[in-house]
C-alpha cells in the first residue's frame, strides 16, 4: 500500500476509535504510533518518534499558559466572581424582553475573559443562571440553549485555550490571536442578544414580563464587575502594549485572581484546594490531547496527505472564497461529531497550508476556525456544550437543549459572513499592537 492509502485508512481507524468512545488523546496517539510504524515498517522508529514528540510537546514553555489560565478561571468561579457578574448583568438588562437570558450572555462573555474554555464557561453559568431563570419563569428550552451557546463565547474571548493551541501549532503570535478575538466575541454576544429578543417577541411564552431595577441597585451591582474588569485589563492590556508575553500574562492573571480572592476573603481553603484539583484535571486532559494530536500529526506528515490536499485545493480552478466556504462547511460538520479542540488539532495541519497558499491571513483564519467550531459544539449529535448543560440540568430533555441552542447557530452564521466580508473585525486590533 502507498503512504497515502495508509494515511486514509489511519483516518478511518481514528474515526472508528472516536465513535467507540475511546478517549481522544489515546485514539490519536495509538493511531499515529501504529500508522507511523506501518509506513516506515519499523516499530522501534515509531516508538522513538512518539517518545520524542511527547517529550518535546510537554516540555514546551508556551504550553504553561494552559494550566495558568485554567487556574485563573477556577479561582474566579470558586470565589464567587461568576455569581456577581450574573447579578450585575441582570440588574442592567432585566428591563428588556428576555433580559435575564441576555444577562446570561453578558455574564458568559465576561466570565469567558477570565476562563478561556467553552465547556467550563457553560458549566459555570449553568449552575448560576439556570436556577435564576427557572425561578423567574423562563422556558428551560430557552434557558439551557442560551447557556450552551453563550458558553462557547469563552472560546473566542481571550484568554482562549483554542487560540493557544492554534498559535502553537501554526507558530503564530498567541498575543495577536488573543487580541483578534475581542471584537468578534463582542459581535457574537450582540447577535446572541438579538436572537433572544426576536425569539421572545415571537413567542412571549418563553419568558416572563420584563422587570426593572432601580438605579441604586444597578450602580451597586457594578461592584460585581470590578474584579473581572481589573483582571481583563491587566492581562489583555499588558499583552497589548507589550509589557509581558502571553505566558507571563497568564501568570499575572492567575496570581491577581488569587490575590483578589484572598484580599476580599471570598475563597476558603477547601475551595482553593478544589480549584487546584480541577486545574490539574483539566490541564492534564488538554495536554494529553495535544500530545496525542502531535503524534498523529507526525504520522500524517509522512503520508504527505496534508501537502497533497493543500496542493490539490490550491490548484482548483475556483475562486479562493469557494475553497474557504468548503473548509468552513467541513468544520461545521466535523464539529458536530468531534470535540472542538480535537477537531482543530486534527485538521489545522491539513488546512493551514491551504490557507497560506491562497493568501488568507493566518490570524484571521484562526478566528474563523474558532467561530465555526463554536457552531459544532451546540449542534447534534455531539454538541459538547449541550451535553455539559444537559448534565447540569437533568430535568430538561437533551433534545430540548438542542432545540434551544439551534437558533443561535444562525447568529453564528451571520457572524461568520460579517467577519469574512469585513476581515478588519478580526484584524484591526492586532494591527495596533506593538
Amino acid at each position: 500500500m502507498t503512504p497515502t492509502t495508509i494515511g486514509l485508512l489511519g483516518l478511518a481507524v481514528l474515526v472508528v476509535l472516536l465513535i467507540s468512545s475511546l478517549p481522544v488523546a489515546f485514539a490519536m496517539a495509538i493511531t499515529g504510533l501504529l500508522g507511523f510504524a506501518i509506513v516506515r515498517q519499523d516499530l522501534a522508529a515509531a516508538m522513538s518518534m512518539s517518545a520524542t514528540t511527547l517529550y518535546e510537546t510537554f516540555a514546551d514553555y508556551n504550553l504553561t499558559v494552559i494550566p495558568l489560565f485554567v487556574l485563573m478561571g477556577q479561582v474566579a468561579f470558586h470565589s464567587g466572581i461568576s455569581r456577581r457578574l450574573f447579578h450585575a448583568a441582570d440588574c442592567w438588562m432585566g428591563w428588556l424582553r428576555g433580559g435575564l437570558a441576555m444577562a446570561t450572555v453578558g455574564a458568559c462573555t465576561v466570565f469567558g475573559a477570565i476562563c478561556g474554555s467553552g465547556p467550563a464557561t457553560a458549566a459555570t453559568m449553568a449552575s448560576v443562571a439556570l436556577p435564576e431563570m427557572k425561578r423567574y419563569g423562563y422556558s428551560m428550552e430557552l434557558g439551557t440553549g442560551t447557556v450552551a451557546a453563550s458558553g462557547g463565547i469563552g472560546m473566542m474571548i481571550p484568554p482562549s485555550v483554542v487560540f493557544i493551541v492554534y498559535g502553537i501549532m501554526t507558530e503564530q503570535s498567541i498575543g495577536r490571536l488573543f487580541i483578534s478575538g475581542i471584537l468578534p466575541g463582542l459581535l457574537i454576544a450582540a447577535l446572541f442578544c438579538g436572537t433572544i429578543y426576536v425569539q421572545c417577541r415571537r413567542r412571549p411564552s418563553l419568558c416572563p414580563p420584563t422587570r426593572s431595577h432601580t438605579w441604586g441597585e444597578r450602580l451597586q451591582a457594578l461592584s460585581g464587575l470590578v474584579e473581572a474588569v481589573l483582571l481583563f485589563a491587566l492581562v489583555m492590556g499588558g499583552m497589548f502594549v507589550g509589557w509581558f508575553t502571553p505566558t507571563e500574562g497568564a501568570a499575572v492573571g492567575a496570581g491577581g485572581c488569587i490575590a483578589l480572592a484572598l484580599f476580599q476573603r471570598q475563597i476558603t481553603w477547601k475551595a482553593f484546594v478544589q480549584s487546584l484539583k480541577e486545574t490539574v484535571r483539566t490541564s492534564c486532559m488538554v495536554m494529553a490531547i495535544i500530545g496525542g494530536a502531535m503524534v498523529f500529526g507526525k504520522f500524517l506528515a509522512i503520508t504527505r496527505i496534508p501537502m497533497d490536499l493543500a496542493e490539490w485545493l490550491a490548484a482548483l480552478p475556483t475562486p479562493s472564497w469557494v475553497t474557504l466556504a468548503g473548509i468552513v462547511v467541513f468544520y461545521l460538520i466535523g464539529g458536530c461529531f468531534v470535540d472542538a479542540l480535537a477537531l482543530i488539532l486534527l485538521t489545522v495541519p491539513v488546512f493551514y497550508p491551504v490557507m497560506l497558499r491562497l493568501n488568507f491571513d493566518p490570524i484571521w483564519f484562526g478566528v474563523m476556525i474558532v467561530l465555526v467550531t463554536h457552531m459544532g459544539i451546540i449542534t447534534p449529535p455531539v454538541g459538547v456544550n449541550v451535553y455539559v448543560v444537559s448534565g447540569m440540568e437533568r430535568d430538561v430533555p437533551l433534545q430540548a437543549v438542542f432545540r434551544g441552542a439551534l437558533p443561535f447557530v444562525l447568529a453564528l452564521v451571520v457572524a461568520a459572513v460579517l467577519i469574512t466580508v469585513f476581515p478588519g473585525i478580526a484584524l484591526w486590533l492586532p494591527g495596533l499592537m506593538r
